[in-house]
């Protein structure tokens, strides 16, 4: 203990050292409006006939020394209900087309033209939204977390109610946007936001910022911004209160068990409800998920369970406060894990009735936020289910410029509604403390973090440490990492799929920047991790030593030459298909060569992948996962998955040959009609998946859903289990 309270001491100093003060910076200024501005995507009102634009774009990527090949101008304006941005994307020649990967909202990537904004209504340069559009009127949003350091603080999933429009002309595009205020969350009487606007234009592969951001961070980090000044302060953003109340037809059949469920309606919904300008309160009621695109399957050589992202909505409104305290192999709370439950009859895990659920979230002031979650479960007496509840408590305290200190608190006991009894002793709860370190240059992070679970009769060894440090410069980037994780340590409704040992992972990397028509930057880097315990001494080793190599198209490629080490704790099956398991208690030492590339994601046809050849435990293994996609305009993205296995293992142990196909057709017939359909063959699980979704969006944020899955055996193609839903829903402003 007195370590780890060394250990954050050192992090707090070295905020306090290394971050010395920042000069102000000039921003833009806000315009007032008396009238509302209608969007239309035509700039004919007069606001947008006068001055007051910002023209000054940099390049971020394939330099960032440059000013902008493709110039942007942007001006914003408001009134007591939105904030309305125009925006015009010049182009040094006549254009009648850009890439645009489909009408669906929420477009990412580089291969897509757009414009997107990135606002900080509390000036803390770690949390905040980003809205974007492209040169079709097709939306994006996000919220954004941590300062948008890693690509899982980049949360697509969110939906909200604004709105855009985009037209395109012979040297440029326009677009025009107007954000109510109601969907932000802001502090009272405020008179400013950090803001910053970055340009992605295709035909000259070309980022561009209007706050410079060096080019070794993405240009969604949130430490590079400008201030948008408003001319008084802003409005209260009035009574935020929104109903979304949903109806449903399903029927389903599960042949492996014996029964089926007849098409049936049900009813449920969610509320949305500001508390002030800077707290939402979430509330639902009976919900239902069933619209939510199934888990593309993967080929799981692990021999451990595999992570899948949240992606319900409900869950995802200020999220990090939530899903951000640990780190990615030890999480102690995971959303997912609430409405999954296991079937005692068949020992697999299966979806289970949310009865209803309460969420509180946002910003008490400018420095303290908090989170409160609580979810009721119910029982199913048929699978041997008992329902559970849920309580999630997060309190953030930002400290120096843009760090911050959380402490979380969960709760899961097993509680059946019907009898209203709880059950004496099936608890599992936990309590941490993390630390997140972030600089204002952005090039130091960090986190620290102590965690502890609570079950009965076990007191030992259930603590988790971790120990992070990282530094990003422009060529050079270096880190290192400490875990401890107790025999112990139990978190059940978090994700930490093994337990009791210690792991050291530094790395290492070096980026140069040539000058050539090709390549954009190329580098070696260096990676290792090293897992032990008292017992048994080192567990698991994988050194990594890679070259990086990635050209101006988007275009790159990484090779690696790999050296690991497993030694088993438990008889495990290289191939998981059931053959021999390897015994307990063996170790194996193999290297492999590696690769990852894609290619230039603006053609019609590109084609991303990964793939290793080498030793594989006591055998060899080539393997191949990848994905090829044929756009077709904006209309329609046909792709198909790949994922091909071939090991070879000495007897007693079998060789297998494991194949993942998965066709997927994807149609944006308009901005509010899309159809998907893929199609998974795995004969690891020996299962054939069908997967077709309509989506009608009838209304902003308002949808008619029909859904139709089924499962089969490959090899009779009689049916597993099958699925139909039908569902509407409806965004209801009060």
């Amino acid at each position: 203990m007195k370590k780890l309270i060394f250990v954050y001491f050192i992090a707090f100093l070295t905020n306090l050292i290394a971050y010395g003060q920042e000069g102000r910076v000039n921003g833009m200024y806000a315009i007032k409006v008396s009238e509302a501005i209608a969007i239309d995507g035509k700039l004919d009102e007069q606001i947008w006939q006068e001055d007051g634009w910002i023209d000054e774009f940099i390049q971020t990527f394939p330099t960032d020394t440059l000013p902008a090949i493709a110039e942007t101008r942007v001006k914003i304006a408001y009134d007591n209900k939105f904030l309305y941005i125009a925006a015009i994307m010049l182009s040094p020649e006549p254009r009648e087309k850009y890439v645009s990967t489909s009408l669906r909202r929420d477009f990412r990537g580089n291969q897509n033209d757009g414009i997107s904004f990135v606002i900080d209504t509390f000036n803390d340069k770690t949390n905040g939204y980003i809205f974007g559009v492209n040169p079709y009127g097709v939306q994006r949003e996000a919220m954004m977390g941590n300062g948008g350091l890693l690509p899982t603080d980049f949360n697509l999933a969110w939906d909200n109610k604004w709105y855009s429009e985009a037209s395109i002309l012979e040297d440029r595009w326009v677009a025009e946007i107007a954000i109510p205020f109601s969907t932000l969350r802001y502090k009272d009487a405020t008179d400013n936001w950090n803001v910053n606007i970055y340009r992605i234009d295709s035909k000259y592969s070309e980022k561009t910022t209007w706050t410079p951001i060096p080019r070794n961070f993405n240009v969604t980090h949130m430490a590079f911004s400008r201030n948008l000044y408003f001319p008084e302060p802003l409005p209260k953003s009035g009574g935020n209160y929104s109903l979304i109340p949903y109806a449903a037809m399903a029927t389903s059949s599960n042949y492996l068990e014996g029964y089926s469920e007849p098409l049936k309606p049900s009813f449920g919904g969610d509320a949305k409800i500001g508390l002030g300008p800077a707290m939402n309160l979430d509330l639902t009621v009976n919900p239902d998920f069933s619209q939510v695109e199934v888990d593309e399957q993967v080929t799981n050589l692990d021999r451990f369970e595999i992570f899948f992202p949240e992606r319900r909505q409900f869950f995802l409104e200020n999220v990090d406060l939530f899903a951000d305290f640990g780190t990615d192999r030890i999480r102690p709370f995971f959303s997912r894990r609430i409405g999954v439950d296991r079937d005692e009859s068949t020992g697999q895990n299966v979806q289970n009735q949310i009865l209803y659920g309460a969420r509180l979230s946002g910003k008490l002031t400018d420095d303290w936020r908090i989170g409160a979650m609580n979810m009721q479960t119910g029982s199913d007496p048929l699978r041997g289910i008992t329902g559970k509840n849920f309580s999630v408590a997060a309190l953030q305290r930002k400290v120096f410029n843009r760090s911050n200190v959380g402490i979380m608190l969960i709760n899961r006991e097993t509680l059946d509604m019907e009898k209203t009894n709880l059950v004496n002793g099936a608890h599992n709860r936990l309590a941490g403390i993390d630390y997140n370190l972030f600089s204002k240059d952005n090039r130091w992070s960090g986190k620290f973090f102590y965690h502890r679970t609570f079950e009965k009769g076990v007191d030992k060894d259930t603590g988790t440490g971790h120990v992070q440090l990282a530094f990003n410069d422009l060529n050079f980037n270096a880190g290192m990492a400490y875990s401890y994780v107790g025999e112990n340590y139990n978190p059940l409704v978090g994700y930490t799929p093994r337990t009791g040992y210690q792991r050291i992972a530094p790395e290492i990397g070096y980026r140069f920047f040539p000058d050539s028509k090709h390549v954009n930057r190329h580098g070696p880097g260096f990676l290792s991790e090293t897992l032990w315990n008292a017992s048994l001494g080192i567990t698991d080793e994988l050194h990594t030593l890679n070259y990086l190599v990635q050209l101006h198209s988007f275009a790159e490629f990484t090779l690696s030459a790999n050296n690991q080490y497993t030694y088993l704790f438990f008889p495990f099956d290289p191939t998981r298909t059931g053959g021999e398991p390897l015994p307990e208690g063996t170790g194996y030492r193999y290297n492999y060569l590696g690769i990852d590339f894609r290619t230039d994601p603006r053609k019609a046809l590109a084609l991303r992948g990964t793939g290793q050849i080498g030793g594989y435990y006591s055998g060899t293994m080539a393997n191949f996962t990848g994905m090829l996609q044929w756009r077709i305009g904006y209309l329609a993205n046909i792709s198909m998955n790949l994922s091909y296995s071939r090991i070879r293992l000495p007897e007693p142990q079998t060789d297998a040959d494991l194949f993942l196909i998965g066709p997927r057709i994807d149609l944006t017939f308009t901005r509010s009609l899309f159809w998907t359909t893929f199609i998974q063959y795995n004969n690891q699980i020996d299962n054939i998946n069908i997967n077709t979704r309509v989506q009608w969006r009838y209304a902003p944020v308002s949808d008619l859903f029909v859904v139709y899955t089924d499962n089969y055996f490959p090899d009779t193609f009689a049916s597993k289990q099958r699925a139909f839903v039908m569902k509407l829903n409806y965004w209801l402003n009060l």
